[in-house]
């Protein structure tokens, strides 16, 4: 079933009144024929702020009251990990789209959960994959399919941080409202750009290990970060390392810190090898310039290229296409299976973390 709307204005609503939720209304409020009309969150006096700031016309403390407005078309969630599942089934159910920052859920069966409910309401459930949107992402993607790389055999994704654990006492500290720690956060955006540039194979098997040493003994808090909540205790790793073997016969390690003591400041990293070249990207301090290069022979002699690329369209990128999926209709072929491909896989590595075994994946 698709159903195209054409040019109509697409209405939408926003929930969450923090980063997230302040970025999307700018990226909505950019794209021709969208319109904010609502927004939701609890903090009244920040919720006022952003409805004068971005001329918001219907503001609400709670999802519930947003999700009953007439006339929306879709949502935007932005807003703890625990909320995710609740508020995006909720919507869906309204018969809205919904873009959902990620991760898509805390664990595997909440995105399945969430999947159903896209599919059998026939609307749109994209989760927010933004650093895929990276400029030198992009770029190192098309040498992939152009074939310049060759077979690409191994690759290592990382996101370091030295002092980097979000907020003090934070709902990020808390498993059941988390799901997780930098595993979830940092390092589910590194999976999704690995599983992007090699083309969305299965993920067989994971050996994981993750580490619950200095947040627990209060260092490694990035102090002038605000997030909300407060007095949670620090229940999450704060550094997870995962061995993976892939349906292709790929090996992929993953690394994702919050904190450690070492020379990572916010560093995100991709190295990949092929049998015709490699390829890395290593963006100290989260840099979007001048970070990825290519290694490979020219006359039999090693090269390195280092290609140019704008930094990218990000959050924008994902929102225009969010946006155009709607306009499309083509809505069941977008339904966040990719999320919830995701989800799984995070699980299994907590899985493998807690038993201390290798954990084998069935297929989605």
């Amino acid at each position: 079933m698709t159903a195209n709307i054409g040019s109509k204005t697409i209405r939408v609503g926003v929930i969450g009144l923090g980063y997230g939720g302040e970025t999307a209304i700018r990226c909505f409020q950019q794209v021709p024929g969208v319109e904010v009309v609502a927004l939701a969150g609890l903090e009244e006096v920040q919720l006022a702020a952003l409805g004068g700031m971005y001329s918001i016309s219907h503001l609400y403390r709670s999802y519930h009251d947003l999700l009953a407005h007439e006339n929306l078309d879709a949502i935007s969630i932005a807003v703890p990990n625990y909320l995710h599942a609740p508020v995006a089934i909720a919507a869906l159910e309204r018969g809205l789209h919904v873009l959902c920052e990620k991760p898509v859920a805390r664990t595997g069966l909440e995105a399945e959960q969430m999947v159903q409910a896209a599919t059998r309401a026939n609307r749109v459930l994209q989760v927010v994959f933004n650093h895929r949107e990276r400029g030198d992402v992009q770029v190192l993607k098309s040498y992939i399919d152009k074939g310049e790389l060759g077979t690409i055999y191994y690759t290592k994704l990382y996101w370091l941080r030295r002092r980097g654990i979000p907020g003090v006492g934070s709902w990020f500290s808390s498993k059941e409202k988390a799901g997780g720690g930098p595993l979830i956060d940092l390092g589910v955006h590194v999976l999704d750009i690995g599983l992007y540039l090699l083309g969305e194979p299965e993920v067989v098997s994971v050996s994981a290990s993750t580490y619950h040493e200095l947040g627990a003994r209060g260092v490694g808090f990035d102090t002038n970060e605000s997030k909300s909540g407060a007095g949670h205790d620090f229940e999450v790793e704060d550094l997870a390392t995962a061995f993976m073997r892939l349906s292709t016969g790929v090996t992929l390690l993953l690394e994702a810190c919050w904190a450690s003591h070492g020379r990572a400041a916010n560093d995100f990293g991709i190295v990949l090898y092929g049998t015709k070249g490699g390829a890395e990207i290593y963006a100290k301090d989260n840099r979007t310039t001048d970070a990825l290069r290519i290694y490979t022979d020219v006359a039999d002699v090693p090269a390195e290229i280092t290609p140019q690329s704008p930094p990218g369209g990000f959050h924008q990128a994902v929102i225009h296409t969010f946006i155009q999926r709607i306009r499309d209709g083509h809505w069941s072929l977008y339904n966040g299976s990719d999320g919830l491909r995701r989800a799984r896989i995070i699980d299994a590595c907590y899985a493998s973390a807690a038993e201390g075994r290798e954990v084998i994946l069935s297929p989605l």
